[in-house]
Protein backbone atom coordinates (compact mmCIF):
# COMPACT_ATOMS: atom_id res chain seq x y z
CA UNK A 1 0.00 0.00 0.00
CA UNK A 2 1.50 3.37 -1.07
CA UNK A 3 0.49 7.55 -0.97
CA UNK A 4 1.61 10.25 -3.02
CA UNK A 5 1.12 13.28 -3.73
CA UNK A 6 2.66 17.05 -2.62
CA UNK A 7 3.02 18.10 1.11
CA UNK A 8 0.90 20.58 2.88
CA UNK A 9 2.96 21.20 6.23
CA UNK A 10 1.87 21.97 9.32
CA UNK A 11 3.29 22.70 12.65
CA UNK A 12 3.01 21.27 16.77
CA UNK A 13 -0.66 20.87 18.25
CA UNK A 14 -2.51 20.87 14.84
CA UNK A 15 -5.64 20.27 17.34
CA UNK A 16 -9.15 18.49 15.70
CA UNK A 17 -10.50 22.37 16.14
CA UNK A 18 -8.73 23.43 13.34
CA UNK A 19 -8.79 19.93 11.18
CA UNK A 20 -12.16 20.57 11.09
CA UNK A 21 -14.03 23.56 13.35
CA UNK A 22 -16.66 22.96 15.57
CA UNK A 23 -19.09 25.20 13.64
CA UNK A 24 -19.53 22.42 11.08
CA UNK A 25 -20.17 19.24 13.21
CA UNK A 26 -24.06 19.66 13.16
CA UNK A 27 -22.92 17.75 9.87
CA UNK A 28 -21.77 14.14 9.44
CA UNK A 29 -21.92 14.14 5.67
CA UNK A 30 -17.91 13.45 4.79
CA UNK A 31 -18.02 15.59 1.99
CA UNK A 32 -19.57 18.50 3.55
CA UNK A 33 -16.76 18.33 6.60
CA UNK A 34 -14.17 18.01 3.50
CA UNK A 35 -15.41 21.08 2.33
CA UNK A 36 -14.14 22.56 5.79
CA UNK A 37 -11.48 20.53 5.88
CA UNK A 38 -8.20 22.92 7.53
CA UNK A 39 -10.29 25.68 6.97
CA UNK A 40 -9.43 27.96 10.35
CA UNK A 41 -5.40 26.78 9.49
CA UNK A 42 -5.38 27.25 5.98
CA UNK A 43 -8.29 28.52 4.01
CA UNK A 44 -6.72 27.83 1.03
CA UNK A 45 -6.00 24.45 1.84
CA UNK A 46 -9.50 23.11 0.25
CA UNK A 47 -9.40 24.65 -3.69
CA UNK A 48 -5.03 24.16 -3.55
CA UNK A 49 -5.47 20.60 -2.60
CA UNK A 50 -5.18 17.62 -4.92
CA UNK A 51 -6.47 14.58 -4.27
CA UNK A 52 -3.65 11.73 -3.37
CA UNK A 53 -1.86 15.26 -1.57
CA UNK A 54 0.15 14.64 1.69
CA UNK A 55 -0.63 16.27 5.21
CA UNK A 56 2.66 16.28 7.55
CA UNK A 57 2.46 18.06 10.86
CA UNK A 58 5.12 18.02 13.67
CA UNK A 59 4.68 17.03 17.10
CA UNK A 60 1.25 15.79 18.81
CA UNK A 61 -1.28 16.05 15.63
CA UNK A 62 -5.20 15.60 16.27
CA UNK A 63 -4.83 16.71 19.37
CA UNK A 64 -7.99 18.04 21.39
CA UNK A 65 -11.47 16.25 20.56
CA UNK A 66 -11.94 12.67 20.19
CA UNK A 67 -14.72 13.09 17.76
CA UNK A 68 -14.07 11.25 14.38
CA UNK A 69 -15.00 14.39 12.12
CA UNK A 70 -11.37 15.40 12.07
CA UNK A 71 -9.63 12.03 10.55
CA UNK A 72 -12.96 11.69 8.21
CA UNK A 73 -12.66 15.48 6.85
CA UNK A 74 -8.90 15.06 6.20
CA UNK A 75 -10.11 11.55 4.28
CA UNK A 76 -13.05 12.93 2.71
CA UNK A 77 -11.03 15.97 0.98
CA UNK A 78 -8.71 13.28 -0.65
CA UNK A 79 -5.39 13.16 1.37
CA UNK A 80 -3.87 10.07 0.91
CA UNK A 81 -1.78 10.20 3.91
CA UNK A 82 -0.83 12.45 7.27
CA UNK A 83 2.93 11.82 8.49
CA UNK A 84 3.97 13.62 11.40
CA UNK A 85 6.53 13.21 14.59
CA UNK A 86 3.56 12.25 16.82
CA UNK A 87 -0.21 11.80 16.83
CA UNK A 88 -2.42 11.94 19.69
CA UNK A 89 -3.56 8.33 20.58
CA UNK A 90 -7.30 9.31 20.30
CA UNK A 91 -6.68 10.53 16.55
CA UNK A 92 -4.37 7.84 15.64
CA UNK A 93 -7.36 5.46 16.38
CA UNK A 94 -9.82 7.45 14.97
CA UNK A 95 -7.89 7.33 11.87
CA UNK A 96 -7.28 3.67 11.85
CA UNK A 97 -10.69 2.91 12.10
CA UNK A 98 -11.78 5.19 9.20
CA UNK A 99 -9.00 3.70 7.05
CA UNK A 100 -7.09 7.05 7.18
CA UNK A 101 -3.69 6.13 6.79
CA UNK A 102 -0.88 7.96 9.26
CA UNK A 103 2.55 7.30 9.83
CA UNK A 104 5.04 8.58 12.55
CA UNK A 105 8.46 9.55 11.52
CA UNK A 106 10.19 12.86 13.51
CA UNK A 107 13.31 12.81 11.00
CA UNK A 108 10.72 13.02 8.08
CA UNK A 109 8.45 15.59 9.72
CA UNK A 110 11.15 17.78 10.80
CA UNK A 111 12.91 17.61 7.26
CA UNK A 112 9.84 17.65 4.43
CA UNK A 113 8.76 20.85 3.57
CA UNK A 114 5.52 22.45 2.39
CA UNK A 115 5.43 21.56 -1.20
CA UNK A 116 7.89 18.63 -1.51
CA UNK A 117 6.64 15.53 -3.72
CA UNK A 118 6.64 12.69 -1.46
CA UNK A 119 5.61 9.01 -1.47
CA UNK A 120 4.98 7.00 1.49
CA UNK A 121 5.24 2.52 1.07
CA UNK A 122 3.07 1.86 4.49
CA UNK A 123 4.31 -2.22 4.32
CA UNK A 124 7.92 -0.80 4.98
CA UNK A 125 7.59 2.61 6.23
CA UNK A 126 9.64 4.11 4.23
CA UNK A 127 9.10 7.68 2.83
CA UNK A 128 10.81 8.69 0.12
CA UNK A 129 11.06 12.88 -0.34
CA UNK A 130 11.67 12.70 -4.10
CA UNK A 131 11.87 16.85 -4.06
CA UNK A 132 14.76 16.30 -1.65
CA UNK A 133 16.00 13.14 -2.78
CA UNK A 134 16.01 11.59 0.92
CA UNK A 135 13.96 8.93 2.34
CA UNK A 136 13.35 7.77 6.44
CA UNK A 137 12.37 4.83 7.67
CA UNK A 138 8.58 5.61 9.54
CA UNK A 139 6.58 3.38 11.77
CA UNK A 140 5.26 0.66 9.81
CA UNK A 141 1.33 -0.65 10.68
CA UNK A 142 1.13 -4.31 11.78
CA UNK A 143 -0.74 -6.52 8.77
CA UNK A 144 -3.89 -6.23 10.52
CA UNK A 145 -3.91 -2.65 11.03
CA UNK A 146 -3.16 -2.74 7.24
CA UNK A 147 -6.12 -4.65 6.48
CA UNK A 148 -8.65 -2.11 8.45
CA UNK A 149 -6.87 0.63 6.54
CA UNK A 150 -7.31 -1.02 3.33
CA UNK A 151 -10.92 -2.25 3.88
CA UNK A 152 -11.38 1.42 4.41
CA UNK A 153 -12.33 1.50 8.09
CA UNK A 154 -12.81 -1.02 10.71
CA UNK A 155 -16.62 -1.33 9.94
CA UNK A 156 -16.18 -2.27 6.59
CA UNK A 157 -13.16 -4.82 7.60
CA UNK A 158 -15.45 -6.44 10.63
CA UNK A 159 -18.49 -6.60 7.71
CA UNK A 160 -16.09 -8.15 5.76
CA UNK A 161 -15.90 -11.14 7.64
CA UNK A 162 -11.85 -10.71 7.27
Amino acid sequence: MKAHGTVFKYGDNVDTDVIIPARYLNSSDPKELASHCMEDIDSTFVKRMKAGDIIVGEKNFGCGSSREHAPLSIKAAGVSCVIASTFARIFYRNAINIGMPIIECPEAAESIQDGDEVEVDFDSGMIYNLTQKTQYKGQAFPPFMQKIIQAEGLINYINAGK
